[in-house]
């Protein structure tokens, strides 16, 4: 695996892509300091999809209720079996079909800069039968990294848009009862005893103050004009900021683990079964959808 390496204009932000490894972000960094989780790391990632960095969940974010779904007249099941299908704790398919096993091709590198793009193989498509490319965009400023990806169908067929990222954010030197979030939202999503959304809202309970022993894993749906959700301590604060083209997020926290992900979603998990909150992509009208990390202090 060949890792592309970003660098900010001032040098203080540095990030690593690894492309063979489905674009994972492996690092990034603020003035030497690491502020991904690394949690099992990189080769774990590339042979089993144990999440660390930032991943991409691809062709769908967080589980799924069952192991079959119908889009626009077309059925797919996912085989308990397949390589490409990872199951949770409740034995449900979650983040997409084997994203870590992507091979991006890079189409243009930069010091700030990089692009990238892949298209599904035959064996992916037999469980999400909606030809497509992905293309991605990556760029690194002096405060921030932003990611933005396009989907565009390459098939008659319009394409169900699921995808979303899962950003591991940690603040170093910085016990995590202090870390201090806010997110931005009003609204979470009601979910049954599989953590599947039920199709109904509740107010959205605890959006800010300091972490201490909380243990979040919440989806929330977002506002018309979402503010950025935020963790700080030590001085330094981190964000994720929703520029364009997502419409959910999940907020994942568990306790005892030095990480907050405030996770970009394009739909709400389980919508390529339930149908609620799912966008189409048409051939010839590419969707994009961005968000950008920032970093302050």
């Amino acid at each position: 695996m060949t890792p592309v390496r970003l660098r900010s204009p001032d040098g203080e932000l540095e990030a690593v892509f690894v492309p063979e490894a489905g674009l994972i972000g492996a690092s990034l960094t603020h003035r030497g300091e690491e502020l991904l989780a690394q949690r099992k790391g990189l080769e774990a990632y590339a042979s089993s999809g144990s999440t660390f960095g930032i991943p991409l969940l691809h062709p769908w974010a967080n589980r799924l209720g069952g192991f079959s779904y119908a889009v626009g007249g077309q059925q797919a099941g996912l085989p308990r079996d397949s390589p490409l299908v990872r199951l949770e704790e409740h034995e449900l398919p979650i983040h997409g079909l084997a994203p870590y096993a992507l091979r991006w091709e890079v189409t243009a590198e930069e010091p700030g800069h990089l692009a990238a793009r892949v298209e599904l193989g035959p064996e992916r498509l037999e469980l999400f039968p909606f030809p497509h490319r992905l293309e991605a965009v990556l760029e690194l400023t002096d405060d921030a990294l932003a990611v933005q990806t396009t989907l565009v169908a390459t098939g008659a067929a319009p394409v169900p848009v699921a995808f979303g990222f899962h950003p591991y954010l940690t603040l170093p030197g910085v016990p995590r009862a202090e870390w201090e979030v806010v997110l931005p939202v009003e609204q979470r999503l009601v979910v049954d005893e599989n953590a599947i959304p039920t199709g109904e809202l509740e107010p959205a309970g605890f959006t800010r103050g300091a972490l201490e022993d909380r243990s979040l894993d919440d989806g929330y749906v977002l506002p018309e004009r979402p503010g950025p959700f935020t963790v700080s301590g030590g001085g330094r604060t981190l964000g994720i900021e929703m520029l364009e083209g997502y419409t959910h997020a999940q907020v994942f926290a568990p306790a005892g683990l030095d990480l907050v992900c405030f996770e970009p979603m394009t739909a709400p998990a389980d919508a390529l079964r339930s149908h609620e909150g799912l966008r189409l992509a048409p051939a010839g009208e590419p969707f994009t959808a961005a968000f950008r990390i920032t970093v302050d202090g």
